[in-house]
């Protein structure tokens, strides 16, 4: 089972209004940090007045640093802004004496403290989703990550683990809708295809199977991945089922040269190949698996296999 994901839970949609005023000043400098500290570069400083249609736009140094001059007196917003993360903060220029700011970017940056405490009561509530799931308390997970949608409606990740769980046990109906909500939110996401495809292959439905698992590795392959092992062993099992044995050993083979630790990819390899009378191949295979795996679920199976193939 892959590790669950949480990702979009801290999410909230937040407006971020600031008022009020600092000392005078005629120039606007400042430094930006992340969560621990370290400087943000790349990060975009937005220079707006309040109170006149005047703004400018800088980006900060490889140290975090911003210098913004030549700025007519008045009432100014800064925004900070990098990777969906933002903090706002209030100046006044005049001409004299420079302003000094210093903004950390952090996903309750700018935030009420009603936002940071609902912030806060969210991330519990993921993460006990998160343990029960991991628990095998499928139910508890369930309502739990339907609590957070509640909030959250966009939440992708939420989905995408209901559709995990649902999974689990297996109802497929709810599955598939969770599954589809996911990617619909999540369109580049090849997790929730292969969830899908997990899905399909289960209900023996496997050309919309197929289709999915493709689409996963598609994605990410796209992502830089060059196909998650996980996709490629899922497509695998898909074209196996179907009775399709060499073009599934492709799909193992790809998959265990993803992921080399990857058991049951060496294990399907090894039914791959004895299926197809390759029988070197499959030994080879099995003995892969043992290597990668000695006590897993196939292991006694597997040494029958060595034991009686010929090298």
């Amino acid at each position: 089972m892959r590790t669950y994901l949480i990702r979009a839970v801290l999410a909230l949609a937040v407006v971020l209004a600031v008022s009020g005023s600092a000392a005078a000043q005629s120039v606007i400098r400042g430094k930006v940090v992340d969560a621990a500290g370290k400087p943000v570069e790349g990060a975009t400083v937005d220079i707006q007045a309040t109170e006149a249609n005047r703004k400018a736009q800088t980006k900060t140094n490889r140290n975090g640093e911003f210098l913004q001059v030549g700025l007519a007196s008045g009432r100014y917003n800064i925004t900070v802004s990098k990777d969906n993360l933002k903090q706002v903060q209030p100046a006044t220029v005049s001409q004299g004496t420079p302003v000094e700011l210093t903004f950390q970017l952090t996903p309750t940056s700018g935030l009420t403290p009603e936002q940071v405490k609902a912030n806060q009561e969210m991330q519990v509530l993921a993460q006990g989703a998160i343990e029960a799931m991991r628990a095998g308390r499928d139910d508890e997970a369930i309502q739990k990550f339907n609590e957070i949608l509640v909030k959250v409606p966009t939440c992708s990740d939420c989905h995408y683990n209901l559709g995990v769980a649902y999974s689990k046990k297996q109802q497929y109906a709810q599955a598939e809708a969770s599954f589809m909500k996911a990617v619909e939110l999540a369109p580049n996401s090849g997790d929730a295809y292969t969830g899908l495809a997990n899905v399909y292959n289960a209900q023996k439905k496997f050309d919309l199977a197929q289709q999915a698992s493709t689409k996963a590795s598609e994605l990410t392959a796209a992502a830089g991945g060059g196909g998650s092992a996980e996709a490629l062993y899922n497509q695998g099992v898909i074209l196996w089922n179907a009775g399709k044995y060499a073009e599934a050993k492709v799909q193992f083979e790809s998959a265990v040269k993803a992921d080399p630790n990857m058991a049951m990819a060496h294990y399907q390899l090894g039914m791959a190949n004895l299926n197809l009378g390759q029988i070197p191949q499959a030994r080879e295979s099995f003995e892969a698996y043992l290597k990668a795996d000695p006590n897993g679920p196939k292991a006694a199976e597997v040494k029958v296999f060595v034991q009686q193939l010929p090298q």
